[in-house]
């Protein structure tokens, strides 16, 4: 027997299994699905498994909305297929969003604006910021026609995606909290591997994949920008507020695009 055939083929089981986990957790931090709960708390593996994540959460979306299209025309599927990414969520990208909008609206400084967003109280600016973005998402969701099952898969990979480019260009505004462990190390390009297959997938678009890129870094670069002109930081919930304003974003972009 080749030992060494062996031994790279356990080392490759093994890296597999591993990468699984790491994505199952990625899942099971996401969204309100069981998947990885019990095998602990590592971000530092969960980090490259977040597009991969978004990817699976738009694939569910995307069957949930051809299943629902059967019996409901394309204004009520599109209503529903938002109540589908706030239930799998589990809000929690959206609690993120309100609590953002009241912490940085206004000309507060940075340690007010932190306090703040850890209020667990919500003011009028973050029902406000919740509503307009639920609304945008909604209008997009039902422009969208000729590839439609395709972008719903995509849009929810890229909004994830985006969090890495905050994780990386920004540093964490808190000494302790949920996104603390994120930023413990800096990110290096492994951890962006899990933007391949979505680019690949995205492939298939056609010149629409450069649509969807461009709107994806402007969106995430005026927000960055932002960020780091009124905070010089990010923490958890403004990490949320990206995959929110992402999503309605380019639900909106595609939607222009088709109706032009």
């Amino acid at each position: 027997m080749d030992d060494g055939g062996h031994t790279g083929y356990n080392k490759t089981r093994k890296g597999l299994s591993q990468g699984m986990k790491a994505l199952m957790a990625a899942m099971g931090f996401l969204t309100v699905l069981p998947a990885g709960r019990s095998d602990g708390f590592e971000p530092r593996k969960m980090i490259p498994c977040f597009p991969v994540a978004g990817l699976i959460v738009g694939l569910m979306l995307a069957l949930f909305d051809v299943l629902i299209g059967y019996f409901w025309p394309p204004l009520i599927a599109s209503l529903l297929d938002v109540v589908f990414l706030v239930f799998i969520t589990g809000a929690l990208h959206l609690d993120g969003l309100g609590d953002t909008a009241d912490g940085l609206y206004g000309s507060r400084p940075k340690e007010k604006a932190l306090a703040i967003m850890k209020d667990s109280r919500m003011g009028a600016m973050g029902v406000v910021a919740i509503l307009v973005v639920l609304a945008m998402k909604w209008a997009g969701l039902t422009g969208l026609s000729a590839q439609r099952s395709l972008e719903l898969a995509l849009v929810p990979a890229y909004a994830r995606g985006g969090v890495l480019f905050a994780i990386k260009y920004l540093p964490y505004g808190r000494a302790e909290g949920t996104g603390r462990p994120f930023f413990q190390e800096p990110l290096n390009f492994k951890a962006f591997i899990g933007f391949a297959p979505v680019l690949v997938i995205s492939a298939f678009l056609g010149w629409t994949l450069l649509l969807l890129v461009c709107g994806f870094a402007a969106v995430l670069m005026s927000v960055l920008m932002f960020y780091r002109r009124r905070m010089g930081c990010v923490t958890g919930d403004m990490l949320g507020a990206i995959i929110e304003l992402m999503e309605a974003a380019l639900f909106l972009l595609l939607a222009a695009h088709w109706k032009a």
